[in-house]
C-alpha cells in the first residue's frame, strides 16, 4: 500500500530545527542568566582550586597510568552495546509470539554473533593486560 507524501520537505524538517532552536535559545538564556545572576566578585580565594574541602596537593598535571582510559573506554563500549540489546529485544519478542519461522532463529543467531564478537574483543583486552593493576 502507497501513501501519498502529502507534505512537503520543509514540514517534515520543521520540528527538527525547532528541537534545534529551543535548545539553541535555552543554552544562550542559561549562558545570559548565569552573567547576569552569578557572583561578580573574584579573588585568591574564588579561583582557588576546589577539591571536596581539601587543600589541593601537588600538580594537577600528574600522569596516570593509561590502563585507566582503556578500562573507561572498554566500559564505554559495552555500556553502549547494551542499547543495541533493547530494540532487538523488542522485535525478538514480537517474531517469537508471533512465531513467523525461522525469523526469530535469525534474530537470535544475530545477538549471539555480536555477543561472541563482544567477549573475544573483551578475552582479547583482559590477555592484554589490561585489567591487571601491578
Amino acid at each position: 500500500m502507497l501513501v501519498a507524501q502529502s507534505e512537503s520537505p520543509v514540514h517534515a524538517w520543521a520540528p527538527v530545527v525547532l528541537l534545534i532552536l529551543i535548545g539553541l535559545a535555552f543554552a544562550v538564556v542559561n549562558i545570559a542568566l548565569s552573567i547576569w545572576i552569578g557572583p561578580k566578585r573574584t579573588g585568591p580565594g574564588k579561583e582557588a582550586a576546589y577539591e571536596s574541602g581539601m587543600v589541593p596537593v601537588g600538580d594537577a598535571r600528574g600522569r596516570f597510568n593509561v590502563r585507566f582510559y582503556i578500562v573507561a573506554m572498554i566500559f564505554l563500549v559495552f555500556d553502549v552495546e547494551i542499547v543495541f540489546f533493547y530494540p532487538w529485544a523488542s522485535i525478538f519478542a514480537k517474531h517469537v509470539q508471533e512465531g513467523t519461522g525461522h525469523d526469530g532463529l535469525i534474530l537470535l543467531m544475530g545477538m549471539i554473533v555480536f555477543i561472541a564478537i563482544l567477549l573475544v574483543a573483551y578475552i582479547y583486552a583482559w590477555g592484554k593486560g589490561v585489567f591487571r593493576w601491578d
